[in-house]
C-alpha cells in the first residue's frame, strides 16, 4: 500500500488493507533457520511505514541473517514514568495451501474477514500497532508515557533468533519499559447470563504455561528384523510416549484461574466445583474456547514428534520422540517427578526448549487503562483475567523486570471458534473485531 503522509484518517480506516498486506509476507518460520523466510521483508515494510509519518525505525537483526526486527519509540508526556512495551512478532506457522478453502498468504478479504496464515496468530495486532502508531505520530498525539512499538522475530520457535536474543543482547531497547502489552489477550468470549440475557467477557492474559518441548530418546539392541527382541528401542520408546499422552495430570487452580471462573460464575451462574473432577465438564459448557480453558486447569504434556530407523528389517539401535509440555506455575517441580516416572528405565529426556510459566495481578493503573479503553468502545463488556494455554514473547521481556499481560483487543461474533483459528486451517480475523481492536487500541495508548 502507499502510505499517505497527508491528513491523517481514523485509525481504524486502514487497518483491514494494513493486516491483508502483512498476510501477504510469507513469513513461514519452519524451525530451521536454513528455511524459515519472510522475515526481513516483511520488516523493512513495517519500518518503511513507520518512516513514512517521521519515525526513525531501528532496524536490527537477532541471531541470523535474515531473523529481522524493528523498533520504534514514541516520546510521552512523562518520560520519567516506565515506559510501555507494545510488541508483536511478525513470523507464522507453516501452512498447507492444499487444506485451505483460500491460499494462506493472500491475504483475501471476503465475507466480513480478512483469511490468511497470521491473522489471528499475530498480524491482526501487528497491523494494529502499525496504523495506531503512525496515527499517534500525524496527529501530533503525545501520550502520557514513552511508548515503544517492538515487531519481533522467530516468536513461532520460542523466540530464540528474536526477543530473547534481544533481551540477552539489546537490553538497552527496552530502556525504561516496566510494563508490557502484546498477545494473546483482549479477546472476547460471549457468555449466556443468569438473566437470559448475553455478556461479552473480554479476557485480559495475566498468566501463562510454561513451554518446555522435551526430547526422549530410548536405547535399545540394533538387529535384525526378523529375530525375537525385548530391547527394542522403538517399543521402549513407543511405551513411554503412549503413557505419557495418556496421563491425565492433577487438576490445579492457580490465582488467575480462580479469578476466571469466579467472573465466569457471576455472569453465568454455573457453579465450578474447584474440587471436582468434574470441572472440566462445566468448563464445555463454555463452547469452543473450552479446549483452550480445559488446559488451563492441568499440564499437557502432547506427544508431537517421532524419530526412528532407517530400513524396514533392521531393528535400530535407539528411537526420539518430541513431547510439547506446558506446566502451570508453581508446578515444574512436581511435573518433571511424574514425567521421570511414566518413562521408566529404559528412556531419558532432556529439554530442548525450556521456558517458564509467568503469572502476574489482575490490578494497577494499566489494568485500569485497558479496562476503560474496552468500555470506551462497548460499554456492555467486562474485563476479566485469564491464563494462556500457550506462550508468547512475553517470557523473554519478563526477564528484564517487564510486567506483561496479553492485549490485543478483538470483539469477536459468539458463534466464531476462535481457538481453532490458532495455527488452524482457513485461519482468519473479522474485519469488525479488527476495526473495534484498533479503536480500543487507540484509546488504550492515549490514555495508559
Amino acid at each position: 500500500m502507499t502510505v499517505e503522509t497527508g491528513a491523517p484518517n481514523h485509525p481504524s480506516d486502514d487497518v483491514v488493507e494494513v493486516v491483508s498486506r502483512l498476510i501477504r509476507f510469507d513469513t513461514t518460520n519452519t524451525g530451521d533457520p536454513e528455511t524459515t523466510q519472510g522475515e526481513a521483508e516483511c520488516a523493512n515494510w513495517v519500518a518503511e511505514q513507520l518512516a513514512a509519518v517521521g519515525y526513525q525505525p531501528e532496524y536490527l537483526e537477532s541471531g541470523g541473517a535474515g531473523r529481522a526486527n524493528v523498533f520504534v519509540r514514541l516520546k510521552g508526556t512523562d518520560s520519567a514514568r516506565g515506559a510501555l512495551l507494545i510488541h508483536g512478532h511478525l513470523d507464522v506457522v507453516p501452512a498447507e495451501p492444499a487444506d485451505w478453502s483460500v491460499h494462506p498468504f493472500s491475504g483475501a478479504v471476503e465475507d466480513g474477514y480478512v483469511w490468511g496464515r497470521g491473522a489471528v496468530d499475530m498480524k491482526d495486532m501487528v497491523g494494529m500497532m502499525i496504523v495506531v502508531a503512525r496515527q499517534l505520530k500525524q496527529a501530533g498525539i503525545v501520550p502520557p508515557r514513552d511508548l515503544v512499538f517492538a515487531f519481533v522475530a522467530d516468536e513461532e520457535h520460542g523466540g530464540r533468533y528474536g526477543s530473547h536474543w534481544l533481551v540477552d543482547n539489546r537490553p538497552d531497547l527496552f530502556e525504561g519499559v516496566t510494563e508490557a502489552i502484546g498477545e494473546v489477550g483482549g479477546f472476547s468470549l460471549t457468555v449466556p447470563r443468569r438473566d437470559g440475557g448475553e455478556r461479552r467477557l473480554y479476557l485480559i492474559e495475566t498468566a501463562e504455561k510454561g513451554m518446555q518441548w522435551m526430547k526422549l530418546t530410548a536405547r535399545g539392541q540394533a538387529g535384525h528384523g526378523s529375530m525375537a527382541n525385548d530391547r527394542n528401542a522403538v517399543t521402549l520408546l513407543a511405551e513411554a510416549v503412549a503413557r505419557i499422552g495418556r496421563h491425565q495430570f492433577p487438576l490445579v487452580l492457580t490465582d488467575t484461574v480462580v479469578e476466571f471462573l469466579g467472573a465466569i460464575s457471576d455472569e453465568t451462574g454455573l457453579t465450578f466445583d474447584t474440587d471436582s473432577d468434574d470441572l472440566e465438564g462445566v468448563i464445555e459448557k463454555l463452547g469452543p474456547m473450552a479446549r483452550m480453558l480445559k488446559a488451563i486447569v492441568r499440564d499437557t504434556a502432547n506427544p508431537t514428534m517421532l524419530k526412528a530407523g532407517y530400513k524396514a528389517n533392521v531393528i535400530p539401535g535407539s528411537a526420539e520422540a518430541v513431547i510439547d509440555c506446558r506446566v502451570l506455575p508453581g508446578r515444574q517441580a512436581a511435573f518433571e517427578a511424574e514425567i521421570d516416572e511414566l518413562l521408566g528405565p529404559d528412556v531419558t529426556r532432556e529439554w530442548i526448549r525450556d521456558l517458564p510459566s509467568y503469572e502476574t495481578t489482575f490490578d494497577g493503573d494499566l489494568v485500569d487503562a485497558m479496562n476503560a479503553a474496552v468500555l470506551a468502545v462497548d460499554p456492555d463488556g467486562r474485563t476479566v483475567p485469564y491464563m494462556l494455554s500457550g506462550g508468547s514473547d512475553a517470557k523473554a521481556f519478563a526477564r528484564l523486570g517487564i510486567r506483561c499481560f496479553g492485549f490485543a483487543p478483538l470483539r469477536l461474533p459468539p458463534e466464531l471458534d476462535f481457538a481453532s483459528l490458532f495455527h488452524g486451517v482457513d485461519e482468519r480475523v473479522p474485519v469488525d473485531a479488527l476495526r473495534f481492536g484498533t479503536d480500543v487500541l487507540a484509546h488504550f495508548l492515549t490514555h495508559c
